[in-house]
């Protein structure tokens, strides 16, 4: 049965807020009418979307399916609207982007600037994330436009390389002369802080090894780059992460490149033998057609992927 957008956004707050009661006060309606809703929703479905409990609710498994859907769904109705009402005008609407952390910090601000002069109209939202995740997001329309590391082929996405990194192995400074380089073999041997499957650098790790007959030693998994540079200078073991991480992921960007590495509590050392190198990817959604002003931002976002020191075209 078709479902009500109404019913919709009640049931998503809810489950977000994980209270009728603190729902209903944000979307200034009577809990007993957002109850009832909610069930209304549930009785059209055929599922229970709520587990009822003393301390307040919680999705069921249906549940946090339409959770995750729902919040794609009413995202683009609200952008549709946006597009609607500024037809005919400059180029507006709300266009959500999604970025790794490796580049998050490097494009945040000058991408914010850079929209605010050339779209003043248009509603810019950034969100920071691992690939998987933010791939998951743009396939469900809670993103517009997203970089991601070596992007999977899918019918769900459209991608197009924008550039290619060396990943680095990052150690604890010590004090004594670092390495100058270490061979992908010897990388076996090294406890590793990384994150969890299916992130890209596991993954990419994991490849490698493989074709050498070897394993990654897993000391730690963590879904963080910034937890995983605290980790790395706590003494916790290595990471595996391109330089742009290690520059931007903790302790953000400095005036000086060289001054700004020796200044860090850990050390990045070449991967050879061979190197370890991923591709960044733009992506945007293969099931909806992108708007002007999405374009418009995409575009914006290319050229200063294109002007970052280093940056080498795939």
């Amino acid at each position: 049965m078709p479902v009500d957008f109404k019913q919709l956004e009640y049931f998503v707050r809810t489950a977000e807020l994980g209270s009728f009661t603190r729902a209903s006060v944000e979307l200034d309606v009577a809990q007993s009418a957002l109850s009832r809703q909610v069930r209304q929703l549930e009785i059209e479905l055929g599922r229970s979307l709520l587990i009822r409990n003393g301390r307040g609710v919680a999705p069921t498994e249906a549940g946090k399916r339409l959770l995750e859907h729902g919040r794609g769904i009413l995202y683009q109705v609200a952008r549709t609207r946006e597009e609607i009402q500024a037809a005919g005008d400059a180029l507006a609407g709300r266009v959500a982007v999604g970025l790794p952390p490796s580049f998050s910090k490097t494009l945040t601000v000058p991408l914010t600037r850079a929209c605010r002069e050339r779209l003043p109209q248009a509603a810019l939202s950034i969100t920071e994330g691992l690939s998987s995740a933010l791939r998951e997001a743009l396939a469900i329309g809670r993103l517009d436009v997203a970089l991601l590391y070596n992007p999977a082929p899918s019918p769900d996405i459209d991608s197009i390389p924008l550039l290619e990194e060396d990943f680095y192995f990052v150690t604890r400074r010590t004090g004594r002369p670092a390495r100058r380089r270490i061979a992908l073999r010897e990388l076996a041997l090294e406890p590793l802080v990384i994150p969890t499957r299916p992130n890209t650098i596991r993954l990419l790790v994991e490849s490698a090894l493989a074709d050498h007959g070897l394993r990654p030693r897993i000391a730690l998994e963590i879904d963080s780059v910034a937890a995983i540079l605290d980790l790395v200078a706590d003494g916790a073991g290595g990471a595996v992460l391109s330089i742009h991480s290690v520059m931007h992921g903790r302790h953000g960007a400095r005036p000086s490149r060289a001054a700004a590495r020796a200044a860090l509590p850990y050390e990045a050392i070449p991967i050879v033998q061979p190197r370890l190198r991923s591709k960044l990817a733009m992506a945007v959604s293969a099931q909806r057609p992108a708007t002007p002003t999405q374009q418009a931002v995409a575009g914006i976002i290319r050229d200063m992927v294109a002007r970052l020191p280093g940056a080498r075209l795939p």
